[in-house]
């Protein structure tokens, strides 16, 4: 059994989850767990904990949103899925799956380890996609209350691919499969000069310190292989999900045109395409409140101070509806709001 061990970050403890082969080819597959504060036995079960699950070219950094939610009384937890951040074992490929279905194993290892009556699911981006299959899948196998998940929160989650519309036929579609089938691996987009990244990281022009092996500036490789498992994904998604919690969705009220100059995409999402989050939005249940963010990045609590104190106060706002004693499972849709 694996135990608790201090975290790269002060304060943090980390626990790997051992996941086996990889089906990809790529030796011994591990997750890690990361926990806010020293593991306590003697303290008594919180009511409620969040599980942060990052997006592609992340892992768990952002400490200001864990004491956030440690100031509400959550246990803060987070995953570094499988070949992300901590999870990334020498000699394989960063982030790279052909099916997002693996990282099931990751997710329900983790809340079984997860110490709470109920469980707020996070995810950002690509771990946004990620969660709500998940959910989805859990639901159909009549689990959601047995993983005692109650709830979820997506941050700019990847709803659909950017770009021009040919991206998205099924002609692409179909050269991206086969393309995937005979070289899995093979770069689809290479790593950028860092638009979006120079906005984030201290050393450049944004307020946050990361490693950058685990998060390099310029992004990692997009292969082939898991860029169609995304797209499946998509594809799944579009036809209709139920995650089976209620559900908040934070973005940008905007996107902007990822460029060089750090100063022109400061305010507006500069990956994602927001048009595409308010079209899918609604395919992701049936008690979702969608809360666009004025001047947010693509990460919203990694945005500038103003807009993140915003993102902030929605949050606020839907845990006190999410804690408050009156809350069901029966809850009638909310409206979105913004």
């Amino acid at each position: 059994m694996t135990t608790w061990e201090p975290d790269v970050l002060p304060g943090y403890w980390q626990q790997t989850l051992p996941l086996g082969a990889d089906p990809d080819g790529e030796g011994e597959l591990v997750a890690t767990l990361v926990r806010r504060g020293e593991p306590d036995p003697a303290h008594p079960e919180p009511a409620h904990a969040v599980l942060l699950v990052h997006g592609f070219t992340d892992y768990f950094f952002n400490t200001e949103l864990a004491d956030h939610f440690d100031a509400r009384g959550f246990a803060f937890y987070a995953l570094d899925l499988h070949k992300c951040g901590r999870s990334w074992r020498e000699g394989q490929t960063p982030h790279f799956t052909t099916s997002l279905a693996r990282y099931d194993t990751d997710l329900e290892h983790a809340t079984d380890i997860v110490d709470a009556g109920k469980i707020l699911v996070y995810g950002h981006s690509a771990g946004g996609l990620i969660v709500s299959l998940w959910l989805d899948r859990l639901r159909r196998r009549g689990r959601t209350a047995d993983k005692r998940i109650a709830g979820l929160v997506l941050n700019s989650p990847w709803l659909d691919l950017q770009g021009p519309a040919i991206l998205r036929t099924a002609g692409t579609a179909a050269v991206l499969g086969a393309v995937s089938r005979i070289c899995k691996r093979l770069v689809a987009r290479p790593p950028t000069e860092g638009g979006y990244g120079t906005t984030l990281h201290r050393d450049y022009h944004g307020d946050f310190d990361y490693d950058l092996r685990w998060k390099p500036i310029g992004g990692f490789p997009v292969t082939f292989g898991w860029l169609h498992a995304i797209r499946r994904g998509h594809a799944t998604l579009h036809r209709g999900l139920d995650v089976g919690v209620p559900n908040l969705i934070l973005r940008s009220d905007r996107s902007v045109r990822e460029v060089k100059d750090p100063d022109a995409i400061q305010r507006g999402d500069a990956v994602l395409d927001v048009r595409h989050i308010a079209r899918w939005a609604g395919c992701i249940g049936n008690r979702t409140t969608i809360v666009p963010i004025v001047d947010a990045k693509h990460d919203v609590f990694l945005s500038l101070a103003e807009p993140r104190q915003a993102a902030y106060r929605e949050l606020d706002r839907w845990l006190d509806w999410y804690t408050a004693p009156s809350q069901t499972a029966g809850t009638t849709a909310q409206s979105e709001q913004g």
